[in-house]
């Protein structure tokens, strides 16, 4: 059977998650905490709301998301030396070993998927995923 475009992103997002949920649970994580520990380690400190546009969430998803993960010591927030309203968020070493080991398992999964690929058709399957993305109107940071 051909599968369409689609088909074929949806299922393998969902093999992607199902084979990284039990990492998830190892680590004590739930599933959007990645992607806030991902931008924390990219861009450093940075406020709640620059981690709400970057996990495509609404700033109270955030919040909530922030104080679980505080609770676990994997991130500290205060207020923004430079705005009082706003606050920062930054990474404890608790969150960048948790990080870490979740690279690592998702390292495992990319390399097991792109098995047998060149490096330029890994390149370029990079590139083409980013711009399918943006053409929906996904923001990259």
């Amino acid at each position: 059977m051909e599968y369409k475009f689609n088909t074929l992103l949806t299922r393998t997002s969902h093999v992607a998650q199902n084979y990284l949920r039990p990492y998830l649970d190892e680590l004590g994580l739930s599933v959007g905490q990645p992607k806030v520990l991902r931008c924390l380690t990219a861009l450093g400190t940075c406020s709640q709301r620059v981690l709400a546009d970057y996990c495509e969430v609404d700033p109270s998803a955030i919040c909530r998301t922030l104080d679980n993960m505080e609770r676990k010591g994997l991130l500290t927030r205060q207020p923004s030396k430079k705005d009082r309203r706003a606050g920062e968020v930054a990474l404890t070493q608790k969150g960048q070993e948790i990080f870490q080991a979740w690279e690592k398992r998702c390292m495992m999964l990319e390399n097991r998927m792109l098995n047998g690929f060149s490096e330029e058709e890994k390149k370029q399957l990079v590139e083409y995923l980013a711009r399918a993305y943006r053409n929906v109107g996904g923001k990259l940071l």
